[in-house]
């Protein structure tokens, strides 16, 4: 890793951490923020593909009149307020000098750090500066049945550039992670550890994970702002949310530029403004608008005609006070695949389908049981300081419920919770247990439990 020296990486993160803000706070600054451009530039441009050969050759990076001036104004003509560009994507190449990998933009033709020069244009034109970093990197086998400790080390090392040798990073957008297509748990690269760093070295970067296929709309699950891809069918709801978030949409009809493209129609720009821009703010939305550069790393007329129609139709609006809300959740489920026990329950919704770690089943208790319960074995007798209690079905149903734990072959009640919410959040003083359970002593019908977590977080 190419750094100016462990002091100079102490003294950035002391002059971050001296005017570092509250979480909530810099999610208020996000949500004001509501307009940016997404900026998918990579190895996959060069390929006619969203997706790359992971051995495609830096050679066939090779663009000729890379400008990512013409980028900035294009998104200062349309009164965008950042960008986000694909510092790696999913296949590894790093358009940026990094010393982790010969996989990387200095061994093109290009020989430009791309990540600079992004980062310094923007800057220029007052519009702040976010990245985009693949989890999944298929070039270096970081893929299921291959990862390694050291996958995880060269994670962190590849943050710790981007986040000391390109200055403020207000956000990284996280991808390819715990997600049911890529497969790599928060287990496997751990995500409490990668959240940390990033604090670490920059205390007002937001780090969100693009999780929405996975987890749950009503509760920040290993992500400080909830992130929806609409080209997945991944909708936030116009009407019920409160929480942070960011919609994502290309301009043109998929994420990386295609041969095609220049004279292909974009997104009508009538339909940005008011179909998304609009409307999505007013739910604490922000919106980022891919716009894909060309292989000569220029973006093309048609989409640049396209943003300066948009900066005509919008102007920005005061945005809304955020919500307050439960907080993020960042640490490892305890009891994910861990035996579980309960009362009387049907067949085919067991209890084990309460910490499968998937949102879309559930254990459901059978409708003549009056107190409904459900325990959980730790591996060991260690520490935990929250549970999560996450229902299935459209609504939240439970009302009231009760948590024990067991400590030297003791139960121990250790809160009773009232809660309508349909993501339950719990956190509490440190105790010590090797069991669980949580006792259901009032709902509207017999409960329906998605998920249930049990987590020892960092504090």
């Amino acid at each position: 890793m190419r750094l100016a020296g462990n002091l100079s990486v102490l003294l950035f993160c002391v002059l971050a951490g001296a005017n570092a803000q509250n979480l909530h706070e810099l999610q208020q600054e996000f949500v004001n923020l509501r307009f940016g451009m997404f900026i998918h530039y990579n190895i996959p441009t060069y390929m006619n593909e969203d997706w790359a050969d992971p051995e495609a050759s830096p050679d066939i990076f090779n663009p000729s009149k890379l400008d990512c001036n013409q980028w900035a104004e294009a998104a200062r003509a349309a009164n965008m307020s950042y960008g986000c560009l694909t510092a790696k994507h999913h296949s590894g190449f790093c358009i940026w000098d990094t010393g982790t990998t010969d996989y990387n933009v200095m061994n093109s033709p290009c020989k430009r750090d791309v990540v600079r020069e992004y980062a310094d244009a923007f800057r220029r034109q007052g519009l702040k500066v976010m990245l985009y970093y693949s989890i999944l990197d298929t070039h270096h086998r970081l893929r299921p049945g291959w990862i390694t400790p050291r996958h995880a080390e060269t994670v962190k090392a590849q943050l710790a550039e981007l986040l000391t040798n390109y200055g403020e990073i207000t956000a990284l957008v996280i991808d390819g992670w715990d997600a049911p297509w890529s497969r790599i748990s928060y287990d496997d690269i751990p995500f409490e550890d990668i959240y940390h760093l990033v604090k670490s070295l920059q205390p007002n970067c937001l780090l969100m994970d693009l999780n929405a296929a996975k987890y749950p709309a009503d509760a920040l699950f290993y992500t400080d702002i909830k992130s929806y891809e609409q080209g997945a069918g991944q909708h936030i709801s116009k009407e019920s949310n409160r929480l942070p978030a960011l919609s994502c949409l290309p301009l043109n009809g998929s994420w990386f530029w295609k041969e095609h493209f220049p004279e292909a129609p974009v997104k009508k720009p009538e339909e940005i403004v008011n179909d998304n821009i609009i409307p999505l703010n007013r739910v604490y939305c922000n919106f980022i608008l891919n716009v894909a550069p060309n292989r000569d790393g220029r973006v093309d007329d048609n989409a640049v005609e396209a943003l300066r129609t948009i900066g005509r139709l919008w102007r920005t609006e005061p945005c809304a006070p955020l919500p307050a809300n439960g907080g993020v959740i960042i640490s490892s489920n305890l009891i994910k695949h861990r035996p579980s026990d309960s009362s009387w329950s049907h067949d085919m919704s067991i209890m084990d389908f309460a910490n499968d770690d998937n949102f879309a089943t559930a254990w459901h208790s059978n409708p003549v049981v009056e107190k409904p319960w459900i325990e959980f074995e730790l591996e060991r007798e260690q520490p935990f300081n929250m549970v999560t209690v996450h229902e299935g079905g459209k609504g939240a149903n439970v009302r009231r419920y009760r948590i024990e734990y067991m400590e030297n072959h003791v139960w121990k009640t250790l809160l009773t919770g009232e809660s309508e919410a349909k993501t339950k959040i719990e956190r509490f003083p440190t105790v010590w247990g090797n069991k669980i359970r949580i006792t259901f002593e009032r709902f509207d019908t017999p409960p329906a439990i998605a998920e249930i977590g049990v987590y020892s977080e960092k504090r």
